[in-house]
C-alpha cells in the first residue's frame, strides 16, 4: 500500500492515517506520527526521539523503535539504511531514491524518474521482487 500524506497533519488526520493502516492510535503513535508527517524530512529514531520529547511529553526510547518498527512494517512509512548503525524514516513511501551525504548525514529523495534500471537479475527461485532501493552517496565538494 502506498501512502501519499499532505504535510503536516494534525491529531484528527493522524489518527484516521494511523487507523487506515490498521494501526491501533494511542497517543504517543499520535504523537510520533505528528512529527514524523510535520513536513517532507528523512528522521532517524533518536530524532524522533528527541523532537517527541522536546516539549512536555515523555516518550521513551523503546516506545519510539517500537512504534517506528511497526509503522514501518505496516507501510506507513519507509526504512531507509544507509548503513547498519543509520537507519531513517521516511513518510515518503511512493518510489523514489535517496542521495546520502556522508559528511553531513543528511538524506535527500530523488525523483525515479532521475534514475533509470534498465534490467533486473531474476530473483532466486521461489522468491519475487519486493523493491529496489538506490542510496548515492556524496560528499561535500572542496
Amino acid at each position: 500500500m502506498e501512502t501519499t500524506v499532505h504535510k503536516p497533519l494534525d491529531a484528527r488526520q493522524v489518527m484516521g492515517l494511523l487507523t487506515q493502516h490498521d494501526i491501533q492510535p494511542t497517543q504517543q503513535r499520535v504523537q510520533i506520527a505528528r512529527v514524523l508527517f510535520a513536513r517532507d524530512q528523512h528522521l532517524s529514531a533518536d530524532d524522533v526521539l528527541r523532537m517527541v520529547n522536546q516539549d512536555t511529553a515523555r516518550v521513551s526510547k523503546a516506545t519510539v523503535y517500537n512504534t517506528l518498527g511497526l509503522f514501518a512494517s505496516k507501510g506507513l512509512v519507509r526504512e531507509v539504511i544507509v548503513d547498519p548503525s543509520r537507519v531513517f524514516y521516511d513518510p515518503n513511501t511512493e518510489p523514489h531514491y535517496h542521495f546520502y551525504n556522508v559528511d553531513t548525514g543528511s538524506l535527500t529523495d530523488i525523483d525515479p524518474r532521475e534514475c533509470s534500471l534498465t534490467r533486473l537479475p531474476a530473483p532466486p527461485p521461489g522468491t519475487v521482487t519486493d523493491g529496489v532501493d538506490i542510496i548515492i552517496r556524496v560528499r561535500n565538494g572542496d
